[in-house]
């Protein structure tokens, strides 16, 4: 594959970011790059008429989960102590 230098212009914070990424990941700084781009280009384009039509059932119904139990539930997943999804609720 042929390599192209590329500048970037990075705030501090974000170079931060990314030199720790790449320092946890054991890779260079353009690898991590590389492999967000690969990343993003299988994300599909956002359905903003989904988004739209579920931000109205929640302003309509008030369901949901609220963070935290999401969080634990994620946390939970490959453990011993596995969670099931947490349920949608009255959430006002």
């Amino acid at each position: 594959m042929t390599k192209t230098r590329v500048t970037l212009d990075l705030d501090s914070e974000d170079d931060s970011r990314l030199q720790q990424l790449a320092e946890r990941r054991g890779q260079e700084k353009s690898r991590v790059i590389s492999d967000a781009l690969a990343l993003l280009d299988t994300q599909e384009e956002p359905d903003i008429e989904e988004d739209v039509r579920r931000l109205e059932a929640f302003n309509r119904d008030q369901l949901g989960v609220p963070l935290e139990e999401v969080k634990a539930w994620v946390r939970s997943w490959g453990t011993a102590n596995e969670l099931p999804p947490p349920v949608p609720r009255k959430v006002v």
